[in-house]
């Protein structure tokens, strides 16, 4: 089973890397896209959408915002050119404030997943709401993972993704070694603290090693170093939570696995969990810090 997982994180890290670093900005996206709407799919079923008329339909309603989302400076040009209303292209910068919702989103419910665990698990939601839910932490994941990829680069994107997944394997292999104390027992038994220090560890280890390639093209700047570390460490402990929050809704639609499209890791939700709820904080901490790429 760990031999499995290994060598599909493997080749899953390889092809994304390559995407990262080769494919120009517009396949990316698609790329980045289509990985959502598998993990789209596996929502649905999550929560319970049995009919496959409604299940495509959950997918229209999500490739629809993507669309307008990644053609907006062409909308608002085209919205310009029709209307003789030149400011409308000022507006262009409008998207960077849908960040603050998502993150909202995510510190609730780590502070909720902490606090009231046994509450989150029982609560009873309807299936519009758990609907509206999974279309707007996708929506997010998406949105903000292409624009870091846009305008902060392929580096920076990297570095992201390998924060996360180095965190994840950190996590499983330090709690494995010292775990004893569990860190929310009611909704992921394998879940430790010793795994979210090691994840900690390993992610600060990783944040100074990256901003150092910052300090030396831009100067050496304290201020900068300390607030991107910083970052990088409150987003491992929301990537940890973003784990358990798909693991909530797991347990209440009564399954252990979102799927099972990669070998040895259940499904396509499965693997980005961590990152669906880790991407809005750090693309947010990016525009906080002003890091250029």
């Amino acid at each position: 089973m760990l031999l499995t997982r290994i060598i599909t994180a493997t080749i899953l890290a390889a092809l994304i890397a390559l995407a990262v670093f080769e494919l120009p900005i517009e396949y990316f996206s698609l790329l980045i896209a289509a990985i959502t709407l598998m993990a789209a799919w596996e929502w649905t079923n999550l929560v319970s959408i049995s009919t496959v008329y409604k299940r495509i339909l959950f997918l229209v309603v999500l490739i629809l915002p993507m669309l307008g989302l990644h053609f907006w400076t062409q909308i608002l040009e085209l919205i310009a050119t029709l209307t003789d209303w030149p400011d409308v292209r000022d507006y262009s910068g409008i998207l960077e404030w849908f960040v603050i919702a998502p993150v909202i989103f995510w510190i609730t419910a780590m502070i909720l997943i902490r606090n009231v665990p046994v509450n989150l698990i029982n609560l009873e939601l309807k299936m519009k709401y758990k609907t509206l839910i999974g279309w707007f932490i996708l929506l997010s994941a998406w949105m903000f993972l292409t624009r870091l990829r846009a305008f902060y680069g392929p580096e920076m994107t990297m570095f992201f993704l390998l924060l996360i997944w180095g965190a994840d394997v950190a996590a499983y292999f330090s709690g494995r070694k010292w775990g004893t104390t569990k860190l929310a027992p009611e909704i992921s038994p394998g879940k430790t603290v010793a795994g979210v220090r090691g994840a900690l560890v390993l992610g600060l280890i990783l944040a100074v090693s990256f901003i150092g390639y910052y300090s030396i093209r831009d100067g050496f700047v304290w201020t900068r170093i300390f607030d991107f570390v910083l970052l990088s460490l409150i987003t491992v402990m929301i990537s940890v939570y973003g784990d358990l929050f798909i693991s909530v809704v797991k347990r209440q639609g009564g399954v252990k696995d979102s799927g099972n499209t990669l070998p040895g890791h259940g499904g396509v939700l499965d693997r980005i969990d961590s990152l669906i709820a880790a991407i809005p904080l750090f693309y947010a901490g990016i525009i906080l810090i002003g890091l250029d790429s």
